[in-house]
């Protein structure tokens, strides 16, 4: 037997790391089943270049648990280890020193800590008392031995009886880490680190209906089924995205799309990542159908490093606006353990956040210049998705000009070039301004819609809760103006040469204000007092673009100064001066005068939502009284 000190120039190494990896203790089973799988795959390249001598075949991993014994064992049957080889992969642990140490990797994460000191064995510590190794190298004429450490830098190294070739790491648990003695537990970790490993991984068995063997029928004649247990394979080692895009069919990737996102509603379409050169990259990307709830279609790309998850927190490594997108992206150019510090600076990194960019354009330029009517099909459903690429990301925004389209009011769709050739004639105004009309919702803004309709006018449908802020980059990026069609009266918005006589004196003109402020809220409402066209509403409310659109940024975030998001909601009155019913409330005296405003205000408001709990009751019941 040998005795030993771990070569590790601190004084503990086991403090240290429960000391950093507390917080993601669970990353000790990826680690310990990817070093088991990186044991059969290396058998399987040596055996191919014929250094190992006998067949290699069944290759798998186990995973048992023994509760009662409180140990969690990780099996394979690789490449497995001398004692020289133990000696140099498990003993000699070196970096510098514990101070050192500390101060140099205070603020980084957990995850890296390992990766960069090769700790991934070490990991197990974080949840055992006691770890042993049980192995022995698939060399001819190998001793099987056993390593065996308690915790500190202290082991044992003796020789053994093993049979057959492969590697047990066992893990005695620690009382606290006894909830990796609950098979739920260590399924779940399972389950999202090991999923798609190229090695199969069996944990436990499973219950599996079969026709009864001896052929015993129900009494409609039929064999009955009957439940044997089955090894409980918990991974897919061939998952879509490491085959070719040739050897797929469409219900393949929709297939593949249920095993990631199981009971969702089907993607739009997919993009296949296959990438070589000058970076390995594969994956799948799918396009799912937004309904305008970003934040909780974020976090669903899955990162992999040659088939191993490592995160779905994906930012640094495509764009925001990309993730918004699910799927797979794999690339052992990322390596397992991986800092955000390390994400932000790699080079690799950013060319294939780059690729990716490019492959997304690429996509979207194709599927609209292939089929343009199917494309706007999918439209209401990828639109936010565009969006947020042309806010987010200035390559996108450039690629984005081909594909990108303006919907409006009649469900009409154009190109940026289109609907500029379209309006540009009859909304141009007499300051030599392009003005786009929008909505945000046809019904609420549809009297609006008509009168602009009525005058030659086209409205655009900007719906969605980054549409604020997609405006504004659009008015830059445009050289246009955009209006919503309350944000004035329409001739206000698109001003013409001509400017409409008021009916009324001046006298009566200066009546009216007071006559309104005594009905509104003078700190939510101004009173504004114009000569609009007969056919106008007598009473409208407006809201300004520029105060309005600052709220509305605001509250999704960005965009305007931070007060905006506080500041009440404000509105403009505007009495029309031209129309009848006016010109009657002011020739009307007291109460009837006071009833004919009323009236008119709540009119106003109700078209806008606005006219609400007791002055809505008393609204319908004056309605009524007039009737």
């Amino acid at each position: 037997m040998q005795k030993g000190t771990i070569n590790v120039q601190t004084e503990n190494i086991f403090p240290i790391i429960k000391k950093f990896l507390y917080s993601d203790t669970e990353i000790f089973l990826r680690e310990l089943v990817s070093n088991a799988v990186d044991a059969s795959q290396k058998l399987m390249t040596l055996s191919a270049a014929g250094e190992a001598k006998g067949e290699v075949k069944d290759l798998k991993v186990n995973v048992i648990l023994d509760a009662k014994k409180k140990t969690l064992t990780i099996r394979d049957n690789g490449i497995g280890m001398t004692a020289d080889e133990v000696n140099k992969y498990i003993n000699e642990v070196a970096f510098s020193g514990a101070e050192e140490f500390l101060e140099k990797y205070k603020d980084k994460d957990p995850n890296s800590i390992i990766g960069h000191f090769g700790l991934g064995f070490y990991s197990s510590f974080m949840v055992a008392k006691k770890v042993q190794i049980q192995t022995k190298s698939f060399k001819e004429g190998s001793e099987a031995v056993q390593w065996e450490s308690n915790g500190d830098p202290t082991y044992e190294l003796s020789t053994i009886e093993k049979d057959t070739r492969g590697t047990d790491i066992i893990l005695h648990i620690d009382k606290d880490s006894k909830e990796f003695l609950e098979e739920a537990r260590i399924t779940g970790i399972l389950n999202k680190y090991c999923k798609f490993l190229p090695i199969e991984v069996e944990f436990g068995t499973k219950k599996e209906w079969i026709e009864d063997p001896k052929g015993k029928k129900d009494k409609d004649g039929n064999v009955e089924k009957v439940s044997i247990d089955v090894p409980n394979i918990i991974n897919n080692t061939k998952p879509a995205w490491i085959k070719k895009p040739v050897d797929l069919k469409p219900e393949d990737y929709k297939s593949f799309y249920n095993e990631l996102y199981p009971f969702t509603e089907e993607p739009l379409f997919h993009i296949h990542l296959n990438v070589d050169y000058p970076f390995n990259l594969t994956g799948i990307l799918y396009f799912p159908k937004l309904k305008n709830q970003i934040e909780l279609q974020k976090n669903k790309i899955q990162l992999y490093s040659n088939q191993v998850f490592i995160t779905d927190s994906v930012e640094n490594i495509v764009p925001e606006f990309l993730t918004l997108l699910h799927g797979v992206i794999d690339s052992p150019d990322i390596p397992l353990n991986v800092s955000r510090s390390y994400l932000q600076s790699d080079s690799n990194v950013r060319k294939i956040s780059n690729h990716i960019t490019k492959k997304v354009a690429d996509k979207l330029s194709g599927m609209f210049k292939k089929d343009r009517e199917d494309f706007q099909n999918k439209w209401d459903d990828i639109n936010v998705f565009i969006q947020y690429g042309i806010l987010t990301d200035e390559k996108f925004n450039e690629k984005a000009k081909a594909f990108s389209l303006f919907k409006n009011a009649k469900d009409e769709y154009f190109t940026i070039d289109e609907y500029k050739e379209k309006v540009k004639a009859a909304q141009t105004d007499k300051n030599d301004r392009l003005v786009y009309l929008y909505t945000h919702d046809k019904d609420e803004h549809h009297s609006l819609i008509q009168t602009a309709h009525e005058k030659g006018y086209d409205v655009l449908l900007l719906e969605g809760p980054l549409a604020s802020h997609y405006i504004t980059k659009a008015e830059q990026d445009l050289g246009v103006s955009f209006a919503r069609v309350d944000a004035d009266t329409i001739d206000k918005i698109i001003p013409k040469e001509e400017d409409i006589p008021s009916k009324l004196s001046k006298e009566q003109e200066e009546s009216l204000s007071p006559i309104f402020e005594k009905i509104v809220d003078k700190e939510k409402y101004v009173i504004q007092v114009e000569s609009l066209s007969e056919s106008e509403k007598p009473v409208l409310i407006t809201q300004s673009e520029f105060m309005r659109r600052m709220k509305e940024q605001q509250a999704v975030g960005g965009g305007g100064m931070n007060m905006m998001g506080n500041m009440p909601e404000m509105f403009n009155l505007v009495v029309n001066t031209n129309h009848p019913m006016v010109t009657k409330l002011v020739e009307s005296k007291g109460k009837k005068q006071s009833q004919l405003a009323k009236q008119a205000v709540d009119l106003a408001l109700l078209s806008h939502g606005l006219l609400k709990g007791k002055d809505l009751t008393e609204f319908v019941e004056r309605s009524f009284d007039l009737i």
